[in-house]
């Protein structure tokens, strides 16, 4: 009589990676629970963690091209937006951002928590992502060659950004421009972009089929709303691009579309101005702002009327 084979044993397949919009009818809004959302936003991967169900909603809207990995992968930033304890949980109920389980930040009203993770996201990069050169600037491109446009806010970026995005560029970034100071190429995440107030509209007249997140009001930066971003930027987004146009956009009423050259020395203490981190690389950074302003074209635009402000890009970009 044969002696009972063992069993054969099972080989675990590795999970295949999906996209957001490819995950069946609440999975993602269980991953978010169990902490177990990982977001592909390369150069980086997030995992999320958060009960809110709204905000599972607004996430699978505006990352529906994202991939989403496997639990066990490896993540640069671990982030939850937790309800409050207490009366706060109930009453005009409010939730904190958490990096790394520990709060970061003040409470902030539950509906809130789309924009808290998104300025949560980018406070994640600009604090800890010291391999890169970090500043505060819209990254688009067009082939190989990049856009970047340093400003403070109000001054017109992100709107100019986006339109510039849904009129064909390439979107790396509309806040963060991540300058890798060996190879001097520029990275982005392509992440949705943030608009506020006035731009919500201007940009709904601009391109009516963009797909914003439900507008929040009342928050430290007035009514906000996130524009997500282009299905061929995101699948792009691990391409870094070569810095060829440096532009420091200004919008003004009534201003006809200017494009002025910008003096290099200038374009670099501009870069440095906006730079997160330019303190912490030193002569390193120094050394990369004026490489990266001696081999682009360094502008000054003001603008008024977008379609105007998008011409005059698309001509610059032609004239090159």
């Amino acid at each position: 009589m044969k002696a009972p084979q063992d069993p054969p044993h099972s080989v675990s397949q590795p999970e295949k990676v999906k996209k957001v919009a490819e995950l069946p009818d609440g999975e993602l809004a269980c991953r978010l629970r169990c902490g177990e959302l990982l977001l592909d936003l390369a150069p980086f991967v997030a995992r999320l963690r958060s009960e809110l169900p709204r905000l599972a909603f607004e996430l699978a809207r505006l990352y529906k091209d994202f991939e989403v990995l496997p639990p066990d992968t490896f993540a640069d930033f671990h982030i939850e937006v937790r309800r409050e304890a207490g009366l706060r949980r109930w009453f005009r109920p409010q939730a904190r951002f958490f990096y790394d389980d520990k709060p970061s930040f003040q409470a902030l009203p539950v509906h809130h928590a789309l924009p808290m993770v998104e300025w949560g996201l980018n406070w994640c990069v600009a604090s800890h992502a010291h391999q890169y050169l970090v500043v505060h600037a819209a990254v688009l491109a067009q082939g190989d060659h990049a856009l970047l446009m340093p400003a403070p806010p109000g001054a017109g970026k992100s709107t100019l950004c986006a339109a510039l995005m849904l009129s064909g560029w390439r979107l790396l970034s509309d806040e963060l421009g991540l300058l890798d100071m060996k190879t001097r190429q520029i990275w982005g995440m392509a992440r949705p972009l943030n608009l506020k107030n006035q731009s919500i509209d201007i940009i709904r007249q601009f391109a009516p089929s963009a797909e914003f997140s439900d507008p929040v009001p009342d928050t430290t930066k007035g009514l906000v709303a996130l524009l997500k971003p282009g299905s061929d930027s995101v699948a792009r987004r691990q391409q870094p691009a070569q810095v060829r146009w440096v532009v420091l956009p200004r919008y003004q009423p009534q201003a006809a579309p200017r494009l002025s050259r910008m003096d290099r020395a200038e374009a670099v203490m501009v870069m440095a101005e906006q730079s997160f981190n330019y303190h912490i690389h030193g002569e390193q950074g120094f050394d990369a702002l004026v490489h990266l302003c001696r081999i682009s074209e360094c502008f000054k635009f003001e603008y008024s009327q977008l379609d105007e402000g998008v011409k005059a890009i698309n001509a610059m970009a032609a004239a090159s």
